[in-house]
């Protein structure tokens, strides 16, 4: 008889062997500057909680209140009953801060790309990425039946020419749409939207960015990357972000114009058949939303420490590649060298984890760290201190 799920060990027990599988960290407490990682303090340098939101006392206020008067969860999906006024208002402040006509919130970041960017191409169609883009806008693309294409990554004078040879297609393309991440998770750089957004209005295409590491760091207040860039609605119509970065909780969300937002919900199946967000989420985003307009503080503490900490491991001799945000990868070469330096930076106090390959070339296996704006200077320090002693006793510097 044929053995219908062998293979479900089997794989896993090959990605053991091939020390390429997930060892799970456990965090005991909330996401702080100082954790109790597995059973030891350590400080935290390696989580999306840029600006520290997910512990700030007016978000987890705002959960707690929400529970009181709207409940645990919302009992459906939006487009049926789950549609609370947390979740209207939430949409409404996250337009006027996006300074964009209208917004609407997903479940998840990954909920967005894969339901919205199937809806906006199809048969037909042309989908032109970059070729370092997440893996929730690659599932996304591949759930389209558009036409695709890859462009150099960064390269504003490849997705031209990319651009030009879909003009000559023939038939005619019916619609061409530009994705790209704003700022890229493995090495912190920040992509051209400026060019892009010329070539995408240039060339008729409509331009979507996915913000989720740029919004809370990058542009005005931390308003993202089309804020970053100055550039209008009308050059870049789709910009995708998450609650679950800056912001400090969970959720995936749009903005741009009211005919976006109305085609996307009645479009994406990933909002359409999903659970809305609990009452206590929903609540805790909107908190988050009024920090970044009201506290400007804690962007700006953000890339005092970025700067510091670039500064200091360029001045030790580390490799920090092409990074120009709090992302900052310290490129150290063979995964096994990654990995001892995780686990002796582990042992001296600092958690940050090891990214190798395949998730990066052979030869570009790195520690990814990842500013705090909740660190002190001291804090600051220490980091510095343990990779330059974890540094020198490898001999990676």
């Amino acid at each position: 008889m044929r053995d219908a799920v062998g293979f479900l060990r089997a794989e896993y027990d090959e990605l053991v062997r091939a020390d390429l599988d997930w060892k799970l960290r456990v965090l005991a407490g909330p996401s702080a500057p100082w954790c109790d990682i597995d059973g030891k303090r350590v400080l935290m340098f390696c989580s999306n909680n840029y600006l520290g939101l997910s512990n700030h006392p007016k978000v987890k206020a705002a959960a707690v209140a929400a529970v009181q008067s709207h409940g645990a969860g919302s009992g459906s999906v939006r487009p049926i009953a789950g549609t609370m006024d947390l979740h209207v208002e939430l949409e409404r402040r996250l337009a006027r801060f996006k300074q964009a006509e209208a917004s609407l919130v997903y479940q998840t970041g990954f909920a967005t790309n894969a339901g919205l960017i199937p809806q906006l191409a199809g048969d037909g169609d042309l989908i032109v990425s970059d070729e370092l883009n997440h893996g929730s806008i690659i599932d996304g693309v591949r759930l389209s039946k558009a036409d695709k294409a890859v462009y150099k990554h960064g390269d504003a004078a490849d997705l031209a020419r990319v651009l030009d040879q879909a003009e000559a297609h023939a038939p005619a393309y019916r619609r061409l749409l530009v994705i790209t991440d704003g700022v890229f998770s493995m090495d912190g750089d920040i992509a051209p939207l400026d060019k892009i957004a010329k070539l995408g209005r240039d060339h008729g295409a409509m331009v979507y960015v996915d913000d989720a590491h740029g919004e809370g760091v990058l542009g005005d207040g931390g308003r993202g990357i089309v804020s970053h860039f100055g550039l209008s609605r009308d050059e870049v119509q789709v910009e995708m972000g998450t609650f679950s970065k800056a912001f400090g909780v969970v959720g995936g969300h749009i903005s741009g114009s009211r005919d976006l937002v109305n085609f996307a919900y009645n479009k994406s199946r990933t909002w359409l058949l999903s659970g809305s967000h609990p009452p206590a989420v929903a609540a805790a985003c909107l908190a988050a939303v009024d920090v970044l307009e009201h506290e400007p503080e804690h962007v700006e503490r953000l890339w005092s420490h970025t700067r510091r900490f670039k500064k200091a491991m360029a001045a030790l001799g580390f490799d920090l590649g092409r990074s120009e945000t709090p992302i900052t990868p310290v490129i150290v070469g063979e995964s096994r060298s990654a990995k001892a330096l995780s686990q002796r930076l582990y042992e001296l106090g600092v958690f940050a984890l090891p990214i190798v390959f395949p998730m990066v070339a052979k030869d570009k296996a790195r520690i990814r760290t990842i500013m705090n704006a909740a660190l002190s200077e001291d804090d600051v320090q220490f980091a510095i201190a343990a990779f330059e002693k974890a540094g020198r006793e490898l001999k990676l510097i």
